[in-house]
């Protein structure tokens, strides 16, 4: 019997993998011109936006996004201290700080505060989409020149010993730029069991994100610049 049902579309978004994503700017023309970009990504909804880091705020616990990608300079209430906020209220919604600068203090910054990438608007749309849907995998991204300075300013402690080798190769591969659920496929064992491990990492560490632990695996070597920085 021939199927009378739609032949599906390659480009029609599949509702299991969207990214949800609200977008941070106080520049009207840039929001539209990411919401275009992005529009271009069948896997991608801008389900939002905000013009300061107070709207991101609200914005976010309204709409529980995947993704908030967050400029850093804006009125109110900035983007550092917005996504301070919103990693402590919403931690499974992660943050892509996107910015026009490579000011230290403003790299340190957002990294501290729990962004789990640091990007420059004069990205591609290609490497911004990318980097999304690394982000709502839970995979760290950095602009190369970001990441070299953190991994110069990084001080982390020197805890490497207390490590145990499943933790210590699990942090190898967070640096790698590899998601729960490719380390637990990697490893044959449970994407629980994987969760298990980053939890205990960073705890003996003293460390607060995926994207710290990576900068630590940089710094003593067990990492390349390559593995986040792309």
């Amino acid at each position: 019997m021939t199927s009378t049902d739609p032949t599906p579309d390659a480009h029609t978004p599949d509702p299991a993998r969207t990214v949800r994503v609200l977008l941070v700017d106080d520049h009207a023309v840039v929001r539209q011109g990411l919401k275009l970009f992005l529009g271009l990504d069948p896997d991608i909804e801008v389900i939002g936006e905000a013009a300061n880091g107070e709207e991101a705020v609200t914005q976010a616990q309204a709409l529980h996004p995947d993704v908030v990608v967050m400029d850093l300079m804006m009125p109110v209430m900035d983007g550092i201290t917005a996504t301070r906020t919103l990693r402590r209220l919403l931690p499974d919604t992660e943050v892509i700080a996107l910015t026009s600068t490579l000011e230290e203090h403003k790299v340190n910054g957002a990294i501290e505060a729990g962004a789990i990438s640091y990007m420059l608007k004069d990205a591609s749309s290609d490497t911004l989409a990318d980097a999304i849907h690394a982000a709502a995998r839970g995979e760290v991204r950095l602009h190369p020149e970001a990441a070299r300075r953190l991994v110069r300013d990084f001080r982390g402690p020197d805890m490497r010993e207390t490590l145990t080798p499943k933790e210590t190769i699990v942090l190898q591969l967070i640096a790698r730029g590899h998601s729960n659920r490719d380390i637990a496929a990697e490893q044959g064992v449970s994407e629980a069991t994987v969760k298990t491990h980053v939890s205990r990492l960073l705890g003996k560490l003293g460390l607060d994100s995926r994207t710290q632990a990576a900068l630590y695996a940089l710094r003593h070597g067990l990492a390349s610049l390559d593995d986040t920085a792309r």
